[in-house]
């Protein structure tokens, strides 16, 4: 949306979606918020820059013409496109008493403005597709928060009471699509011993509780070792990696019996050591994991790469911007993945159809296959999701 709210650098946007496509990829995860600042969608409260949410229409539309489903999140946690301090700003500028930032989690007036944002993105109608938001199946799913985070309690109590409420809200709104928080993945206190897999502290979130909630269909991590263990070697941050993995996995197989998706990982240029073979070891590594998983039963469901772009886009990259075709390598191991991870999902599709369209697939295949689409299908069934809105 950032990009497309300038009409010289639609192109991009057309670009990038149209290289996926072709690489095989089949979802997007992007933002659909900028709170003030440059090129805001939200200028202040309940006001909204009409060109910038064209911006968005467009994205979106593209998005359907290359066949892309999209995950749009409706906040940032950090400071980039506005995030939570803004909306704090926002709160104190109208007279409400604000402590500090994690007051977004309880303060009703800031509750207030969040809610209205979601109800203003969720119901547009796109101006270029000419459907509205919550009735296009090219909208996969939902996102609360781009890494929730709450330093005033490390429980992770506030931010499980925040996405009760909101999770709800959204419901009210819509039922067609899926919905996910945009956790990272950090254990609370549901599961004290479940705190030995964080990387050596925690961030306010409780993976469990909060992705118990009936309202979030799907659980995501994101995972960056480069960053959270930066003073380990390669090997010691692909191990984390692993064991990061296994025990989500194994949550969402057990627990929450809910798919799982890898929503955020990468490697960036600008670690020390960095080489473009020591990225496309990581990711083949991650890769082969996710396939393995997905292959032999459980819940998982995917993983994003943070993250993608199209040539030009420089002024966005964090480090770990990658442009496919620019290394054709790294392409070609997002690719091959991209399109194992499809056939996995036509197999299992093949046996819903062949077993009736939601009558149980045979056990094996669901010991041994990729179950996870399979669960993701039958809880949109229940709760009248598109049935495209599915997870390769």
């Amino acid at each position: 949306m950032h990009v497309a709210a300038d009409p010289s650098e639609r192109h991009k946007v057309s670009e990038v979606l149209r290289d996926a496509s072709a690489a095989g990829l089949s979802v997007c995860r992007t933002w659909a918020f900028g709170d003030g600042g440059d090129r805001a969608l939200q200028i202040s409260p309940g006001i909204y820059d009409e060109r910038v949410f064209q911006a968005l229409d467009f994205a979106i539309s593209e998005a359907k013409k290359h066949g892309i489903r999209l995950i749009l999140s409706f906040v940032n946690n950090y400071n980039d496109f506005g995030g939570r301090r803004q909306y704090a700003q926002w709160a104190r500028n109208a007279g409400a008493h604000v402590n500090g930032d994690d007051d977004f989690y309880t303060n009703p007036t800031i509750k207030g403005y969040y809610k209205d944002h979601i109800r203003r993105v969720v119901t547009r109608f796109n101006t270029i597709t000419r459907i509205s938001y919550r009735d296009d199946p090219t909208i996969m799913a939902w996102e609360l928060m781009n890494e929730p985070r709450c330093q005033a309690d490390y429980s992770g109590r506030t931010v499980n009471e925040w996405t009760r409420e909101m999770a709800s809200f959204v419901k009210s709104l819509d039922r067609k699509h899926l919905l996910e928080i945009g956790m990272e993945g950090f254990y609370g206190d549901t599961k004290p011993e479940k705190k030995q897999f964080n990387p050596g502290y925690q961030v306010g979130t409780d993976f469990i509780s909060s992705n118990l909630l009936r309202d979030v269909d799907f659980a995501t991590i994101h995972a960056y070792p480069d960053q959270w263990l930066s003073g380990k070697d390669d090997k010691a941050q692909l191990v984390f990696m692993q064991r990061w993995m296994s025990s989500h996995w194994e949550d969402s197989r057990t627990i929450l019996k809910k798919p799982l998706v890898i929503a955020e990982f990468g490697k960036s240029s600008r670690d020390p050591g960095y080489s473009l073979r020591a990225r496309d070891d990581y990711m083949s590594n991650v890769y082969r994991i996710t396939y393995g998983y997905a292959r032999s039963g459980g819940t998982m469901s995917g993983s994003l790469i943070w993250q993608l772009m199209a040539q030009g886009m420089d002024s966005y990259d964090d480090g770990y911007a990658v442009v496919l075709g620019r290394n054709p390598s790294t392409t070609a191991i997002m690719s091959r993945q991209a399109h194992a991870m499809s056939a996995l999902s036509h197999l299992v599709a093949g046996a819903d159809d062949a077993h009736g369209h939601g009558q149980e697939a045979h056990p094996r295949l669901m010991n041994h296959r990729h179950p996870s689409r399979r669960a993701l299908l039958h809880h949109a069934k229940q709760h009248g999701h598109h049935r495209s809105s599915s997870l390769l």
